[in-house]
């Protein structure tokens, strides 16, 4: 018996019952990553850009719709009024982002552009007045989310076509590469604590 399984035997049976389900961990990885890869190609980015924007949408009018019944399921309170027209500008902005998912998605990678580019300038900025702890690996964040923005800015409007589907596919293969690895890690511990 080692030294984790004497202290934490709850923490062993959680690794022993995830053990017994590594092969679907792997699965969902490589599927993921193989999802991840081909939205990567040319031919999918323009598509996985405009279907993403849809969805987005489509979560801004159930979000809406959710606010405007939160406010009434409430009762009677001062934030009532307030509520409802905040869920009733998501309602309306979800439905425009989903009659135009196409031109939506160009403007929301100039917002997207623009937000890196700030982001990038604030923190080059802060990290070299302050000096911070570690403000070396902040500068060198901040340096790399400015050019990025700049990139995307620099291509815009033609990026609005594959942004977003790029950073879809790209979070597609870091999700699979996790289930991958936490796959294999229980695997491994399932053998050990055997």
């Amino acid at each position: 018996m080692n030294v984790l399984s004497a202290r934490h035997p709850e923490m062993v049976e959680e690794v022993q019952s995830l053990g017994r389900h590594w092969f679907w961990f792997l699965a969902i990885g490589v599927l993921f990553a193989f999802l991840g890869v081909l939205a990567l190609t040319r031919a999918y980015l323009p598509a996985l850009t405009i279907k993403a924007t849809w969805l987005f949408g489509l979560l801004l009018v159930g979000g809406g719709i959710g606010e405007i019944i939160g406010s009434f399921r409430a009762g009677r309170w001062s934030g009532r009024v307030f509520h409802i027209l905040i869920g009733l500008l998501y309602v309306v902005v979800g439905f425009l982002i989903m009659d135009q998912p196409e031109t939506s998605a160009v403007q929301l990678t100039l917002v997207f552009s623009i937000f890196l580019i700030l982001a990038g300038v604030f923190k080059i900025f802060f990290s070299l007045i302050d000096r911070f702890t570690g403000w070396g690996w902040v500068l060198l964040n901040g340096v790399a989310t400015l050019l990025l923005g700049l990139m995307i800015y620099k291509q815009w409007p033609a990026s609005g076509t594959w942004v977003i589907g790029l950073f879809l596919g790209i979070e597609l293969i870091i999700s699979g590469w996790s289930w991958i690895m936490l796959a294999l890690t229980v695997r491994r511990a399932k053998v050990a604590y055997a």
